[in-house]
């Protein structure tokens, strides 16, 4: 039994130590925004804030948790979609399949929090998600955007 904090709510969950943090979230949780495309930490379509960080939540396990971690997912960031980076995607049209957006936008809001106006350097260092169509210059617009509507 393991007790979690996710997007502000406690939540107690029965399941081993070595589940990883994605399928407690999907099915334990039914938060399944957050996807599963690799499963080896590769692609970032898992891409959850703990604490703040954007970690692939397909190689965290819930034993490597801590007491008061603060799980954010796509549920969670702004329930309204008013986040800046939901904006921006929402105004430049961004995705084309969408199956990668929420780890994509996981990722554009951790980068933003800590760089709020960020170079082409800085989002290619952070932003290490791939997308299977191919959208990085619309990605890459769509943090600029948000960088401006912060």
């Amino acid at each position: 039994m393991a007790t979690i904090k996710v997007n502000g709510t406690q939540h107690e969950v029965d399941v081993e130590e070595d589940t990883p943090l994605l399928w407690v979230l999907r099915e334990q949780l039914g938060l399944t925004g957050t996807k599963y495309g690799c499963g080896i930490a590769a692609c970032g379509a898992c891409t959850v804030h703990i604490n703040g960080e954007a970690t692939r939540s397909c190689q965290m396990e819930i034993g490597y948790l801590e007491d008061g971690d603060e799980i954010v997912t796509i549920e969670g960031l702004s329930p309204d979609v008013s986040h800046p980076v939901q904006q921006a995607w929402l105004e430049l049209d961004v995705p084309q399949c969408g199956y990668c957006q929420s780890g994509q936008i996981m990722a554009a809001a951790a980068l933003l929090a800590t760089t709020p106006q960020p170079t082409d350097e800085d989002i290619d260092g952070a932003m290490s998600n791939i997308c299977r169509c191919g959208t990085y210059n619309r990605i890459r617009a769509g943090i600029k955007r948000a960088s401006e509507l912060i």
